[in-house]
């Protein structure tokens, strides 16, 4: 590894992004101040205390741009520990308060007001400003073709400095639900930075001592608002194979393993370790692009989703961490219709479905997938035997893990999808409208779009969420997934390890809570 080397901050210096946006990450946190505001950290146990985590990630993909690809979660969880972020979702999907301590929408909720904490620095002693946070922004609006545009529905250049710590953003369109878009994803660094090839002063936890592509040495920031976090080092680790990430922690090698396969639990207990689930949060669809053939024609989606034997899939996948999904990308969202009829494995049906198709005699086609997250191959391995039912040949291609998400997603026809916890509302944002900067169904309703618009203009979140809930009914008629179950996420911890977020999403990659004790 070859130490970072200080620059002051007038250099602002900064690093390049190659990773992609994953839609997996959507993500929340906990509050680091008690509820007056005041901090509420636990005491340091001391200075020489390590926390060594091993994340998936992939060397060959690694990012040090913060506002880029969030490809690898190696990185995202540096970024969440080096850089503050103005919201966080909360244990209710809401959002909380971190650098931003308020906020208010005007009458047409297109204009959001936020008002920014006092008492945050950077590192290099600077304090955080309206300024920072904006410019911090604007660089993620200016790289959405690197990050699918997670900050798309934001007016940026038509938004603006108040005063030093309030900023007023503009939404394209009336936006209710502003402050949770921005949540966890809004990595702030000082104004003007462009350039990430040295140290960038960052105001969060934790500062980089040393980084690699495969490791990444943190330190405790001193100076950080929130209070002081237990460890006093924190080690990121980037293994891309969730076996051997297993591998690490029963060694004694790393302190955590992160998203890890059921397999993996039986083995971790005998050894006494921790086994953090976070319910539900992992999903697996089978994506089918709806403007390529074979799946431009609804009779043959509507085939491959009555080919998926859901029980199966759930029970070889996710070995009883797991339950049956229907056809929603987003099932554990609080606006996901509940009353729609589970669509069942029948075979009958989908070989008559295929007929009408033209498919009498058969179709094959390639059915793409990769290691990135245990089971993905698994699943996509028995799914083509499914397929067999219905008379389909679907040949299998393991893709590299390290190349998947820029090489595969939202390009083939036919692949395996990955979701870590993301909300209804981001991934119809970034994957499901029209004009979407990553349609990863290239799905296009005129219908649909304008559903969206309505439920995103609703202040009233009861009513917002039966808006949603109308549209996803349209998705689960004619879109472009089979979502046949989902996991639980599994992590895996020594014994000494204790308060690690079991949150969807992004909330497991702020780890400031963490305590080492025993």
């Amino acid at each position: 590894m070859t130490p970072f080397l200080r620059r002051p901050r007038a250099a602002r210096a900064v690093l390049s992004a190659t990773a992609v946006c994953v839609l997996a990450l959507a993500g929340c946190s906990t509050d680091p101040t008690d509820p007056d505001g005041s901090a509420g950290a636990p005491a340091a146990s001391g200075a020489d205390t390590t926390l060594r985590y091993a994340v998936a990630g992939s060397p060959a993909t690694a990012s040090d741009d913060p506002h880029g690809g969030l490809g690898n979660e190696s990185d995202v969880l540096r970024f969440a520990l080096v850089y503050d972020v103005l919201t966080v979702h909360g244990d209710d999907g809401g959002a909380e308060p971190r650098l931003a301590t308020a906020w208010e929408p005007n009458e047409t909720m297109d204009l959001w007001t936020f008002t920014l904490r006092e008492d945050a620095e950077f590192t290099d002693g600077e304090p955080v400003r309206a300024g920072d946070v904006l410019h911090s922004l604007r660089r993620i609006g200016a790289k959405a073709a690197e990050n699918y545009g997670r900050l798309a529905d934001f007016d940026l250049e038509n938004s603006r400095v108040v005063d030093e710590h309030t900023v007023e953003l503009a939404t394209r369109v009336p936006m209710a639900n502003a402050p949770v878009a921005l949540a966890s994803i809004t990595f702030v660094v000082p104004e003007g930075t462009e350039d990430f090839t040295g140290e960038v002063p960052g105001s969060g936890p934790y500062r980089v001592e040393e980084s690699a592509a495969d490791t990444t040495v943190l330190v405790r920031n001193d100076g950080w608002w929130g209070g002081t976090p237990d460890p006093g080092r924190i080690e990121i680790r980037a293994l891309a194979d969730p076996q051997t990430r297993v591998d690490a922690l029963l060694s004694g090698a790393v302190d955590v393993a992160g998203s890890v396969a059921p397999t993996a639990v039986a083995s971790a207990e005998e050894k006494d370790m921790r086994v953090v689930r976070r319910s539900g949060v992992t999903t697996y669809p089978f994506i089918m692009r709806t403007d390529t053939a074979p799946f431009d024609d609804p009779r043959v989606r509507e085939a491959f989703r009555l080919a998926a034997d859901r029980e199966e899939l759930v029970d070889t996948v996710f070995l009883g961490y797991g339950e049956v999904a229907n056809d929603l990308p987003t099932p554990h969202d609080p606006s996901t219709p509940t009353d729609l009829p589970q669509r069942e494995h029948d075979v009958e049906t989908a070989r008559e479905l295929l007929a009408e198709a033209g498919h009498a005699d058969g179709l094959t086609v390639t059915l793409h997938t990769t290691t990135s997250y245990p089971g993905m191959d698994t699943a996509a391995t028995l799914y083509a035997r499914q397929l067999e039912e219905i008379g389909v040949t679907a040949e299998v291609s393991v893709e590299p893990a390290d190349d998947y998400w820029t090489t595969v997603y939202a390009q083939k026809p036919f692949y395996t999808g990955y979701y870590g916890g993301i909300s209804f509302a981001d991934l119809v944002r970034v994957g499901l409208l029209s004009e979407s900067p990553t349609n990863e169904t290239a799905y296009r309703s005129e219908e649909f779009d304008r559903g969206f618009e309505e439920a995103m203009a609703t202040s009233d979140e009861a009513r917002r969420d039966e808006l949603l809930a109308d549209i996803q009914r349209e998705l689960w008629e004619d879109g472009g997934y089979v979502v046949w179950g989902t996991g639980d996420g599994i992590d895996l911890a020594a014994p000494h390890v204790h308060d690690l977020p079991d949150g969807p999403g992004f909330q497991r990659m702020f780890i400031d809570r963490v305590r080492l004790e025993g």
